[in-house]
């Protein structure tokens, strides 16, 4: 039984949860000039400065492309289960930011499209031996197809 639920890694997204605000990714912005980037990073990869700030992206955007890992990755470095599951990854379009790479919910290439309005979530990643859940961030489609 999971008794406790921790991020992949401190400072991707907000954290712990806040049921009465959206899930963020924390990214941040060079105070030089203005460019977003996430990770959040402390020197700018465009005009090498040194300042920063953190900044909170948007929690939708849309579907800008994808592509679908129907095979298990090799090991090392993949350190996964044996038994694999195909899923997508996209890239999502945040407004007026950047371009985030992320895991997809919807695990059918068939229900996704170019363009698609996407939202941010949290999915497990992981179950560790203590029972720990271990989770990140992805995104899902807003509206279903047909729906």
């Amino acid at each position: 039984m999971t008794t406790t639920r921790k991020p992949v890694a401190e400072g991707l997204f907000t954290w712990p949860p806040d049921p009465s605000a959206p899930l963020r990714l924390i990214g941040s912005e060079c105070t030089a000039c203005g460019l977003v980037a996430f990770p959040a990073a402390a020197d700018c990869v465009r005009c090498a400065s040194t300042e920063s700030r953190e900044r909170l992206l948007a929690d939708h955007g849309r579907l800008w492309t994808y592509t679908t890992q129907n095979f298990r990755p090799p090991s090392p470095p993949y350190d996964g289960p044996d038994t694999f599951e195909p899923y997508t990854v996209g890239y999502i379009e945040l407004p007026g930011e950047l371009l985030v790479e992320a895991r997809l919910t919807e695990p059918d290439p068939e229900k996704l499209r170019i363009g698609q309005d996407m939202r941010l979530t949290l999915v497990p990643y992981a179950v560790r031996d203590d029972g720990t859940e271990v989770v990140t961030f992805a995104f899902t489609p807003m509206e279903k197809e047909g729906s």
